[in-house]
């Protein structure tokens, strides 16, 4: 059996996104529990709970040795008002679960990485569960939970490391104390809802951190707003761009993003997840 407990690091989501993620566990998955934390469902503004809240849910989580996995409930923004205490105070059990997220959970992805805790993977939240290829992405993370590689990213091969972030969230962590040493790395990035011109801006943020990669792939760039004037690069010329004057090789596209064919990214070489 493998035991999941859901928290969510930056904002909620409701009852019933639970009850559908619940009700595709119990109806095709029969080898996983999965437990919400009551966290899930608190709101404090924009945040599901206040910092503490947050941060208490995802250390219980963490740091209970009868869970083997975290799932990060859904995005937003927030976990990153978390992420250098919560990895501070994680347990010796923490560091044998697997981690799930990505969008603003990134933050804590590479806060983890950085700290050689536990397995971090890039992976569709069980927020998705309310819709038929919602579901789909989120069998891709649960069959990866149970062994089957069939949901990686179709690039990844085991011999090079991978990490995959949302382009924002990365280039907000660049030369913080939660960047983890991305050297070596095939680093894949993906956006959603910015103009093309803040995309190559946050390109050149990240141009002091990304030179020693092993490569860059460009995911899904999704719901670009249109600008008053057109920018004249498209967001793989954008990549290309920046991976020439950086001397990084661009490697084409990678099959993740904000839609429902996001797909599996481990951090490091790829395997089967991590049990505690």
């Amino acid at each position: 059996m493998t035991k999941i407990a859901i928290c969510a690091p930056a904002t909620p989501i409701t009852r019933d996104h639970a009850a559908a993620f619940e009700q595709l566990i119990a109806a095709e998955f029969p080898g996983v529990s999965a437990t919400f934390h009551e966290q899930c469902f608190a709101r404090a503004g924009h945040f599901a709970g206040d910092d503490l809240t947050r941060l208490s849910a995802l250390l219980d989580c963490a740091n209970d040795p009868g869970f083997d996995a975290v799932w990060f409930a859904r995005g937003g923004y927030g976990s990153n008002r978390i992420a250098e205490a919560a990895v501070a105070q994680m347990n010796p059990a923490a560091r044998q679960k697997t981690y799930i997220g990505f969008s603003d959970c990134g933050y804590l992805l590479g806060a983890l990485y950085r700290a050689r805790i536990g397995q971090c993977a890039h992976g569709s939240m069980p927020i998705s569960a309310g819709s038929d290829t919602g579901r789909e992405a989120l069998r891709r993370v649960l069959r990866w939970l149970g062994g089957d590689n069939s949901g990686l990213e179709p690039s990844i091969d085991g011999t090079v490391p991978t990490a995959a972030f949302n382009l924002i969230t990365l280039a907000m962590l660049a030369k913080t104390p939660a960047m983890p040493d991305l050297t070596g790395h095939v680093v894949m990035v993906e956006e959603v809802s910015e103009h093309l011109y803040a995309i190559d801006r946050m390109f050149f943020a990240l141009a002091g951190s990304l030179p020693r990669i092993a490569g860059l792939r460009l995911g899904a760039v999704t719901d670009v707003p249109e600008n008053y004037v057109e920018f004249g690069q498209s967001a793989p010329e954008i990549a290309r761009y920046w991976c020439d004057r950086l001397g990084v090789p661009y490697l084409g596209r990678a099959e993740i993003g904000h839609t429902d064919a996001n797909k599996v990214v481990p951090f490091g070489l790829a395997g089967p997840a991590r049990r505690a």
